[in-house]
């Protein structure tokens, strides 16, 4: 089992410091890899090595034949290729993402454009949109200040599903640390709880 966790806070985790989001994540992989000793785990942090926004720069140089670009432009696409190239070799994918302002973060927004690459990740077809990325059990953890589970003020959820299953990524499980700003023992208690049932499940 190839293991990659991304997290996708602002913030790193240290101790019991930092970000939540992150720190659920590194429990829920090191209980994958305790049920699975041979497993290789890859971490990409993204508070630590974050991706640049795609902005017009990006594009162009993605849009120039590889034998046509610059040494910068080649560099910019090569950010992009190596996360592209860390997802395709995952079996398993952990998400440590907390919800900023109703959806994912920046950071995390930011990859998510680096990955979705017509013809690599996703393609285009007479009958519509077909995802690449097929055959992984993805795990999201997700922390909230608030209380939002199923709640119309969730749209984080469900963009998530939409651009997962979009590239193919279909078995999607969540994990929720809810009431973080008010009721943090009981949030950390309940998100536990989850991956204590998903690592036994």
């Amino acid at each position: 089992m190839n293991i990659l966790q991304i997290n996708a806070s602002a913030r790193r985790a240290t101790d019991d410091q930092g970000s939540t989001s992150t720190r659920l994540a590194n429990e829920l992989t090191a209980g994958l890899r305790a049920a699975n000793p041979a497993a290789t785990v890859t971490v990409r942090d993204l508070a630590v090595t974050p991706q640049p926004v795609l902005d017009e720069v990006a594009l162009g140089a993605l849009f120039t034949p590889a034998d046509k670009r610059s040494p910068e432009q080649a560099a910019r696409v090569a950010l992009d290729d190596a996360l592209i190239a860390e997802l395709q070799a995952a079996d398993t994918v952990v998400i440590g993402v907390p919800m900023y302002n109703f959806n994912v973060t920046a950071q995390f927004k930011n990859w998510i454009d680096a990955v979705a690459r017509a013809g690599v990740t996703f393609k285009y077809t007479e009958k519509g949109p077909v995802g690449l990325l097929t055959g992984k059990k993805v795990f999201i953890v997700t922390s909230r200040g608030g209380i939002h589970r199923d709640q119309p003020s969730d749209q984080m959820t469900p963009y998530l599903r939409t651009v997962l299953a979009f590239l193919g990524m279909t078995d999607v499980e969540f994990v929720y640390a809810e009431g973080m700003a008010f009721a943090a023992e009981q949030g950390l208690a309940a998100a536990r709880t989850q991956i204590s049932q998903l690592l036994t499940a």
